[in-house]
């Protein structure tokens, strides 16, 4: 087999990233599976270069996968964080942003607020982002 291996760190964890992108946002996940991870075993590494140990030989990139606007505006742009390790043609997979509100999706069912999902933990302060932005936009 020629190309690059995906591994993880953490397999269990990185899962249940998976499964709660899948739950909540369908087309990143569609375009994770279909798309991203076929060029990086390919050895085409998308995304933004970050960091680089030349004395590893390591490269770590972190891709932005596709969202909502307004989801990137209250919890931040849906990341792919990635390790490359050129001599073991490795590409490590370490986590995907923001992790905190889709482990609580994985945890249990979120709730929406105006069409965006909000978390059990800062409930009040997701709302007041949404209605601020909201206000914002309605008075362009």
């Amino acid at each position: 087999m020629k190309g690059y291996v995906l591994d993880y760190i953490c397999e269990n964890e990185f899962k249940k990233l998976e499964r709660a992108l899948k739950k909540y946002n369908m087309l990143a996940f569609k375009k994770l599976n279909f798309e991203y991870y076929p060029a990086l075993r390919n050895g085409k590494f998308l995304g933004e270069l970050v960091s680089a140990n030349k004395k590893n030989g390591t490269e770590t990139y972190e891709l932005k996968l596709p969202s909502d606007k307004m989801f990137a505006q209250i919890h931040g742009e849906i990341k792919l964080v990635y390790t490359v390790h050129q001599k073991d043609e490795t590409v490590v997979l370490e986590t995907i942003n923001p992790s905190d509100i889709l482990l609580e999706g994985h945890r249990s069912e979120l709730t929406t607020y105006k069409g965006i999902m909000i978390s059990k933990a800062n409930a009040s302060k997701d709302m007041f982002k949404i209605d601020l932005l909201n206000m914002l936009e309605n008075n362009k």
